[in-house]
């Protein structure tokens, strides 16, 4: 699971479509370049991408889930080469890279002038408070996290299946709604994921809710590497190396 600090989400919030393209580019090239490293796998990968916006409070957290076959093809594309990491590639490697070069395209944008910078952002308008703040983001570990699958790779896309095409909330978690007041169960992440219940206004229910319509044909599942769809016919490796029998994930 890749995040970003809590610092650019006034950006998300001005510039869903160009920040979470970033998003999805920065975490793929990421894994598909550490990956290629002879250092630490020396293999090409595939990886399933889907973006998440919420947070069990229904308040914007940006971040990327990704599910990865446990392994590579190797560049003659004759063999299938395992890991040799417990969680697949290293995470504070990946952490780095990632942060580089999600605050490296951030800042691509920013110079092209297609980043828009108002209301919360618009002291970002300011050339040298935008600096100072990627000065200061760059000083900081940005949360990266990873996980062998739990179960297998039948249990990994089951879970997959029921968990892409959520929405901020589901009906369950649901309790009441009484006097213009929505109540509804959440899990408190930082406190060891303790479960309680939050009642929130109508209208602020529905502000944090709607913070999490994606723009209008935004894909938020994605596929790189030997994943992607120009794989598909102009690659003969499935037939080389045989079906893949696991998988590892990186889950939220």
């Amino acid at each position: 699971m890749f995040t970003v600090p809590h610092d650019l989400h006034v950006l998300a919030l001005d510039n869903p479509r160009l920040f979470y393209d970033l998003l999805f580019t920065a975490s793929a090239q990421t894994l598909l370049e550490i990956a290629a490293d002879p250092k630490h796998l020396g293999a090409e990968i595939g990886v399933i991408s889907i973006l998440h916006t919420w947070g069990q409070n229904l308040l914007l957290h940006p971040h990327i889930h990704c599910a990865i076959p446990a392994g590579g093809i190797s560049s003659d594309h004759r063999r299938w080469i395992r890991p040799w990491y417990p969680f697949f590639l290293p995470v504070k490697i990946l952490t780095r890279v990632f942060r580089g070069k999600f605050l490296d395209g951030l800042k691509r944008l920013y110079r092209g002038k297609k980043l828009y910078c108002a209301g919360p952002a618009a002291a970002l308008a300011d050339s040298a408070q935008f600096a100072k703040l990627i000065r200061r983001l760059h000083r900081h570990d940005w949360v990266v996290y990873a996980n062998p699958a739990f179960g297998g790779p039948l249990q990994v896309l089951r879970y997959l299946g029921r968990y892409t095409h959520r929405v901020a909330i589901s009906n369950h978690r649901l309790l009441a709604f009484e006097q213009e007041r929505v109540t509804f169960r959440w899990k408190n992440y930082a406190h060891g994921g303790k479960q309680g219940q939050m009642t929130l206004v109508t209208t602020e229910f529905l502000r944090r809710f709607f913070l999490h319509v994606l723009p209008k044909g935004f894909v938020r599942i994605r596929h790189f590497g030997f994943l992607a769809n120009r794989w598909r016919v102009s690659r003969s490796w499935r037939r080389a190396i045989g079906p893949i029998g696991s998988f590892s994930t990186l889950p939220g």
